[in-house]
């Protein structure tokens, strides 16, 4: 492998992990406008007051509010940048397997500008905040599995018995209904980004607790998929699973952790921001394991990565 070809490899791999870092830092920085009631700092869109793309000094929302909320739509186009930048990287490595990866990148930021421009002109809307945060969750997941192909992260070697996989599809399942209830829960509750923002016209402490019996039934099922791991598979399978698994319980535990401090302290802002950060750790955590389970590693061959066949 040629020098050149070595620094190619490298800007697609660093490329790869911004893209990771970015989808998940526009979930985090997308909250704290939502913690500091800053949702409407801009209050239309695409400009953000009548008149003017930028805030002004005579707008009516104040000025923090409004620079928080235009600061968070400016890393929309560092995120585009990021994305048109490893397409560029992609196309660059001769990685046709990366394509539509790739491309799904670009398409789904451009998306989610649109859907955040729809959540400002329906007033924060609970229903597009969800639809908002969902399909983060989303772009999340198809970066990461971007660079785990990258990183060859997917060994193809693996053969998981069907106890397994049906567990590993529940886990799936569970996680999902973990996020989306979530979403229901912040919808009915406070912190809604502006204190004229509609609500979801639902008990937000039942809500929280169904919230809740989710993440037990899911905890229990990655503990059953450990046993199950442990007690099924391979030595070589278990050398990988289980971490991926150990991983994921960590995380999911400490989060869990976090929610019922919020809850019962009253949803201070600290720790909403942070059980918002765990929730997309825990999405990472969730997705490797899709990953380990439904693409078997698709390991790169003469035909897609030009540059190993010229290794040598």
């Amino acid at each position: 492998m040629t020098t050149r070809m070595v620094g190619a490899t490298n800007t697609l791999r660093r490329l790869a992990n911004l893209m990771v870092f970015t989808q998940s830092a526009i979930v985090v920085t997308g909250g704290a406008v939502r913690i500091t009631g800053s949702g409407l700092g801009c209050s239309t869109w695409p400009e953000c007051t009548p008149g003017s793309y930028t805030p002004t000094p005579d707008q009516p929302e104040a000025p923090l509010h409004a620079w928080i909320e235009f600061g968070n739509r400016l890393l929309t186009f560092v995120l585009l940048l990021n994305a048109l930048a490893l397409m560029i990287s992609i196309l660059r490595n001769r990685r046709k397997d990366l394509r539509k990866m790739g491309g799904f990148q670009i398409i789904g930021i451009l998306a989610q500008g649109v859907l955040g421009g729809i959540t400002v002109l329906t007033g924060l809307n609970p229903a597009t905040v969800a639809a908002h945060f969902l399909l983060s969750m989303v772009l999340i997941a198809g970066a990461l599995s971007l660079r785990q192909r990258i990183y060859e992260k997917t060994p193809n070697y693996l053969t998981l018995i069907p106890i397994v996989r049906r567990l590993m599809a529940l886990h799936l399942f569970l996680t999902c209904a973990v996020l989306i209830v979530g979403t229901i829960v912040t919808g009915s509750g406070p912190h809604a980004g502006d204190s004229t923002a509609e609500r979801f016209n639902l008990d937000a402490k039942t809500m929280s607790w169904i919230h809740a019996d989710l993440v037990i039934a899911l905890i229990g099922v990655t503990v059953a998929l450990l046993i199950a791991v442990r007690l099924g598979e391979n030595e070589a399978t278990k050398r990988i699973v289980n971490m991926k698994i150990q991983i994921f319980l960590a995380i999911a535990l400490s989060q869990g952790a976090i929610g019922y401090l919020q809850y019962f302290t009253g949803l201070p802002e600290i720790l909403v921001g942070m059980h918002l950060i765990g929730a997309v750790l825990v999405w990472i955590a969730a997705w490797n394991l899709v990953i380990l389970s439904n693409l078997k590693g698709r390991k790169l061959n003469a035909d897609s990565s030009p540059a190993l066949t010229r290794e040598g």
